[in-house]
């Protein structure tokens, strides 16, 4: 039943992906959205998935990947980590990511970025990584990474397609729209390196304020909603000279 929506929503709404060319010469950013224990990691917490996950381990996979040859240009990279007070719910959630706890932290295929002059870490307590970049001063962890390295391409990675990562890329494409943050030009979204949560139908209807939420079905819908705010979303990923980007999609 699931496959036949799936393949009809599909056919409804079709997704056109790009293969996108960094230019080498150009900065590029990297955002990682919430690439931790808690989402990722085998039985690490209220929301991290009960057996193997073969769209979640792809991420992570192509995650690391991509996130070490940023690296090995000392292209900007900043790691986005869901991070909550045990007195602050997140509803509709179960507690998860507490503050200090395991699940808080980077997957161990990732573990490596913290000793990285390149890699900024910003803990967050909210679903929209660039509401949650706010200081109480009123400046905003985000928008000055994208000011302070001259970023005009953004590529951006992790987990949930649906709701974190889709909820950063509308406001990150609202604040693009509106100048602020310049001299951002392209903002893509890569999508085999996101990845979403998987809850049957049958699970959820025995799970006391679940939610529905099959995994296919929700990526592909995370990753429309992306491109119909403007967000380039691509299917593979590359780093070349300025003139082969420019014939990808024009990232300079």
């Amino acid at each position: 039943m699931v496959s036949s929506a799936i393949d009809l929503l599909k056919k409804e709404i079709p997704l056109e992906q790009e293969s996108v060319v960094l230019a080498e010469d150009a900065v590029n950013g990297l955002v990682l959205v919430d690439i931790i224990n808690g989402f990722c990691t085998v039985g690490a917490g209220n929301l991290a998935p009960r057996e193997p996950n073969r769209q979640i381990s792809g991420m992570v996979e192509e995650s690391a990947r991509i996130a070490r040859a940023f690296c090995e240009k000392k292209w900007p990279i900043l790691a986005f980590l869901d991070s909550h007070q045990p007195n602050k719910p997140e509803e509709p959630y179960p507690p998860h990511c507490i503050s200090g706890s395991h699940e808080s932290n980077l997957v161990p295929a990732l573990e490596w970025l913290e000793k990285e002059a390149n890699v900024t870490m910003r803990r967050k307590d909210c679903f929209d990584g660039y509401l949650g970049s706010f200081q109480p001063d009123g400046s905003n962890v985000f928008v000055d990474w994208i000011k302070n390295n001259r970023i005009r391409s953004l590529l951006v990675v992790g987990i949930c397609t649906d709701i974190c990562v889709l909820d950063f890329v509308c406001s990150t494409m609202s604040a693009r729209n509106l100048g602020f943050l310049s001299p951002l030009n392209d903002v893509v979204l890569y999508s085999q390196a996101c990845a979403t949560f998987d809850v049957p139908l049958h699970v959820a209807t025995s799970t006391k304020a679940a939610l529905a939420h099959p995994q296919e079905l929700m990526h592909h819908i995370g990753l429309y909603m992306a491109k119909e705010r403007g967000a380039i979303i691509a299917n593979k990923i590359s780093i070349g000279t300025a003139e082969e980007a420019n014939t990808s999609i024009h990232l300079v």
